[in-house]
């Protein structure tokens, strides 16, 4: 390892802000991860590896960013994530907590105070998500004030909710202590003396590392690009077709984690100025592909908070934090979970390539079981979802065997434009029923022109046997999945029919932020 000076532009040199300096790294490999980094290189052991896969959260850690809005932290899990991606930005873990004066961190002593450890293996993990949960609200028991925080509207802020806490700890799992202690600490963390975060000086320490030009990573035969800006991006496509694109590793992680294959040469995504970013414009919502889940969710939950409970649902906070939306879509697996509601509400993918954009309908890009109408040298560049419109009545439905981080075995969605009481549009498109998230084609020409009633509906639901074949699994048996998409299409008119309110409550209990 070397230190250049922090303005240093210097190539196949990895430098990350760590415990107060700048780190760097130039000899490890493009796919080594950032927990391995920590526990074999740096011995910095809190962290653990529980599942490798993105699913325990014994490995997670915190990442600081530099953006456009100031500094961004987020949990994420070290397990799936690649050494280079660090370049430029903040780690924080465990070991980092611990005060000035050698007392333990208030979200530390709060897990103390509630017995919230018996082994303590995942706990790191749980103290992380904690303090992730505990900067958010600027290391108070209630949440910061949207309109700036100021004592004169902090009484209008309500305290910590369980739904919170929840949601920051979805991707940590315990076999010891049943929760209900780390619930416990989550409140208590709240009560104790605040111990502040300097984001100010974070600000500052990350300004030396930011790149103005692509960001090129070589270790043996493998080499990582991070380009800067979408040119950048169309140009190292194009003279690297055979490259692996990299988002926000959350699938393409376990492929060397689980799977242990070579990805060769990467094309991280992550840099790339336009394609975070997010525009209302011409009646549609463009998210670009680098847009995180957890942000691109929370804009689409503003003007569809139908899809509110399917934000929550969606694998765990630290996932959504790392994963992007255009990552989900040109995965194409049949069993994810944005396809089926972006085809249900008529989203349009954007393509690029050094031939300049192509738009089509998502669902044309979905030709076979993980086959795409996509060149070699194109890539996703985003993805429109249409804004709501008159007469519109919008649900999506996952089924899975937990509530939270688990894989669907249906996933259903459903948009019907209604004119009185006569469906003069309907889109219905389902995940986990064919090899590649499919329309009911049949069932909605049975449907459209039709008035909205029970019978109408009945006869709809009797064609879903001939748009749909589904495969039985370990997920889910065919005939269950045939009869639950059924039951969906009957929930959906349940809900939407005439004298139903559009959008209630009871339906989404998940309430957008």
């Amino acid at each position: 390892m070397s230190t250049p000076a922090p303005n240093s532009t210097a190539e196949n040199v990895i430098r990350f802000y760590y415990r107060g300096e700048i780190h760097t790294v130039d000899q490890a490999a493009p796919t080594r991860t950032i927990l391995q980094h920590l526990r074999e290189d740096l011995h910095c052991t809190g962290s653990k590896e529980g599942c490798a896969e993105g699913d325990c959260g014994a490995c997670t850690v915190v990442i600081g960013e530099q953006t456009a809005n100031g500094v961004t932290l987020k949990s994420v899990n070290s397990c799936i994530q690649f050494l280079p991606t660090l370049d430029g930005k903040a780690l924080y873990t465990v070991e980092d907590l611990k005060q000035a004066n050698g007392a333990l961190h208030p979200v530390q002593q709060a897990m103390v105070e509630c017995h919230g450890s018996q082994c303590g293996f995942c706990t790191p993990g749980f103290v992380m998500s904690l303090w992730d949960l505990y900067l958010k609200n600027d290391g108070s028991q209630v949440p910061a004030c949207k309109s700036a925080g100021t004592a004169a509207n902090a009484g209008a802020c309500q305290p910590l909710q369980r739904k919170d806490i929840d949601i920051a700890l979805s991707g940590n799992l315990c076999r010891c202590t049943g929760y209900r202690p780390i619930i416990d600490a989550a409140h208590r963390m709240g009560e104790l003396p605040a111990v502040g975060f300097d984001r100010e000086a974070l600000q500052h320490a990350l300004q030396p590392l930011q790149r103005d030009d692509i960001f090129v990573y070589k270790h043996g035969d493998q080499t990582f690009y991070a380009p800067r800006t979408l040119a950048q991006l169309v140009e190292v496509r194009a003279a690297k077709p055979n490259a692996r694109i990299l988002a926000g590793s959350t699938d393409v992680g376990l492929w060397v984690t689980k799977q242990m294959r070579d990805l060769g040469d990467i094309i991280y995504l992550g840099q790339v100025t336009e394609l975070n970013a997010m525009v209302t414009r011409d009646g549609q919502l463009e998210i670009g592909a680098g847009v995180t889940l957890n942000d691109a969710y929370a804009e689409i939950c503003k003007i569809y908070p139908e899809l509110s409970e399917m934000w929550q649902r969606f694998a765990s906070l630290p996932i959504r934090n790392a994963g992007t939306l255009g990552g989900n879509v040109a995965n194409g697996s049949p069993i994810g979970d944005s396809p089926p509601w972006l085809i249900a509400l008529g989203a349009q993918v954007v393509l690029r390539g050094p031939a300049g954009q192509r738009v089509m309908p998502l669902e044309a890009l979905y030709l076979d079981y993980m086959k795409k109408d996509m060149q070699a040298d194109e890539f996703v560049e985003g993805v429109r979802i249409p804004l709501p419109h008159a007469g519109q009545r919008f649900r999506t439905y996952k089924l899975a065997k937990r509530f939270d981080q688990d894989i669907s075995a249906v996933c259903a969605a459903f948009s019907v434009t209604l004119d009185g009481d006569k469906i003069s549009d309907i889109r219905i498109a389902f995940g986990g029923m064919a090899a590649t998230p499919k329309r009911a084609a049949l069932t909605e020409a049975a449907l459209r022109g039709q008035v909205w009633t029970e019978s109408v509906m009945e006869a709809a639901v009797a064609l879903m046997t001939d748009d749909y074949k589904p495969l039985s699994d370990m997920r889910a048996s065919a005939e269950y999945r045939m009869k639950t998409s059924q039951n969906l299409l009957r929930r959906f008119w349940l809900e939407t029919r005439v004298d139903a309110p559009l959008r209630t409550d009871q339906v989404n209990p998940f309430v957008c932020a």
